[in-house]
């Protein structure tokens, strides 16, 4: 417990999944949370469920894919807070498992501005402050799909999640501001849930599925907030720019 005693953390997507379960343990662990995230209920269902527990927590309604909304994520994290220690990430998109051929122009566009964009904005923006600070940490959470295992959208917008974590860290490696990222491998979410299969182009799917192991047990999102707790504490202070697969060795091929 305390290991991001009076932390100043925003997660994106916080409101479910690997991002509620971040938020969670964050607070769980000191840490003073703002989720951000599109779904106004659902953001005030995870405040009130932490706040109840004693967890230190507030919401910004925002859709990260925009400049603006992650400009004012990042402005009033600030005006509450007076700063910002750790950025995770965690905002994304299903994936739908459509190939090159099958994959329409709006489709490539939304995923890449919400999984891509959305971590070129919010890394820009609160990187002026952990500059200010000479600290910080960012944790982005790719996938096993920036493998190439996955849909081309898909694919395509968290190998370029992974490519901007080196990126980062190789330009503030000389301070003490980290970028690291975690590839969940097959973890139970709501943007993965049996329903949303109706969209999956299953032959692409069954084929992408011929290069990992899926006879290996599934990861939790718990297992995932604890992977993403590591690079955000002072545990990992010597680590940046590396890729954390958390899948059970799926991809281990």
């Amino acid at each position: 417990m305390g290991r991001l005693e009076n932390k100043i953390a925003i997660v994106t997507g916080g409101n479910s999944g690997i991002g509620r379960a971040t938020a969670v343990l964050f607070c769980a662990e000191g840490a003073k949370v703002v989720i951000a995230g599109r779904r106004e209920a659902e953001n005030r269902k995870v405040v009130d469920e932490i706040m109840a527990k004693g967890g230190k927590i507030m919401a910004v309604q925002a859709d990260v894919s925009k400049r603006e909304d992650c400009k004012r994520v990042v402005e009033e994290t600030v005006k509450k807070h007076g700063r910002i220690d750790v950025l995770v990430n965690n905002a994304g998109i299903a994936d739908r498992h459509l190939p090159i051929n099958l994959c329409m122009e709006d489709w490539y566009d939304q995923v890449v501005k919400i999984d891509q964009y959305s971590v070129y904005y919010m890394s820009k923006y609160v990187l002026e402050h952990m500059e200010k600070a000479g600290q910080g940490s960012i944790v982005n959470v790719s996938s096993i799909g920036s493998q190439g295992v996955a849909g081309i959208a898909y694919s395509a917008a968290k190998a370029a999640v992974n490519a901007m974590t080196k990126n980062i860290a190789l330009q503030y490696s000389p301070t003490r501001i980290r970028c690291n990222a975690t590839g969940p491998g097959p973890t139970p979410t709501p943007l993965n849930a049996p329903e949303a299969f109706q969209f999956f182009n299953k032959e692409f799917a069954d084929a992408c599925a011929r290069h990992i192991d899926l006879t290996l047990p599934e990861s939790h999102v718990e297992d995932q907030a604890e992977a993403i707790l590591y690079f955000a504490s002072d545990v990992s202070k010597a680590v940046t720019g590396q890729i954390l697969y958390v899948d059970h060795g799926t991809t281990l091929y």
